[in-house]
């Protein structure tokens, strides 16, 4: 695999593993009405790598939620707002028909490794390639998609919610994004996603703009 963290941050390819699992179910719906169970932090309980750190930070402040209370944060933060969107083809793609060529080619990594998506969400929900990421140790999903993943980071910092900390630790198992990934960055923060629907005003540009410069090159 190629992510690491370099320094005293540094980990083992099976504690990125870990990580990226923990932060897949971190990112699924809390479909229970008692806050995440103890198991995700045990399973981060020997993790040396810095991914970590953000990551317990969450499952802290998801644990001393109130009954029900994570659950309808998340649909606050993820349902009904469109640019903290876990559809990782949604940021690249947008609305147009170039998306469906994209989420075949999720599919098809899935298949590279004898594994099918049989998920209710689409092959480009985040915490799905997630999972796959932590299962075969290929991470090219993720770092083909790092602009995206950055955005939405600065998206969730902005708005203040827990959840940043998630995206944090899953750009922190990712090696450092390269010019190319930064001027990504750049273009969806200034444009957003493209639209197909001709005649429709254009989208608001991100606004995180003087945010970006910490997407830096590798030291």
């Amino acid at each position: 695999m190629t992510g690491g963290a370099r320094g005293s941050g540094a980990g083992t390819t099976e504690e990125l593993a870990l990580v990226r699992r923990v932060a897949a179910e971190c990112l699924c719906y809390p479909d229970r009405p008692e806050p995440l169970p103890a198991e995700p932090a045990a399973l981060l309980g020997p993790v040396r790598h810095a991914a970590a750190v953000p990551l317990r930070s969450f499952l802290d402040r998801a644990g001393d939620l109130p009954p029900g209370e994570l659950a309808r944060h998340y649909v606050e933060v993820f349902d009904f707002r469109q640019r903290h969107s876990l559809h990782l083809s949604w940021w690249t793609d947008g609305d147009t028909r170039r998306r469906g060529e994209a989420l075949l080619r999720f599919k098809a990594a899935y298949r590279a490794h004898a594994l099918e998506f049989t998920g209710e969400d689409l092959p480009d929900f985040l915490p799905a390639v997630l999972e796959f990421t932590a299962a075969t140790g290929d991470d090219t999903l993720l770092r083909e998609h790092r602009p995206a993943l950055e955005l939405l980071r600065l998206a969730l910092t902005e708005h203040g919610t827990p959840y940043a900390d998630v995206l944090t630790a899953v750009c922190a198992t990712l090696p450092g994004p390269s010019p190319k990934d930064r001027a990504a960055a750049l273009a969806l923060a200034r444009s957003g996603p493209p639209r197909e629907q001709v005649g429709l005003d254009t989208l608001t540009p991100y606004g995180h703009l003087g945010l970006l410069p910490v997407l830096t090159e590798p030291s």
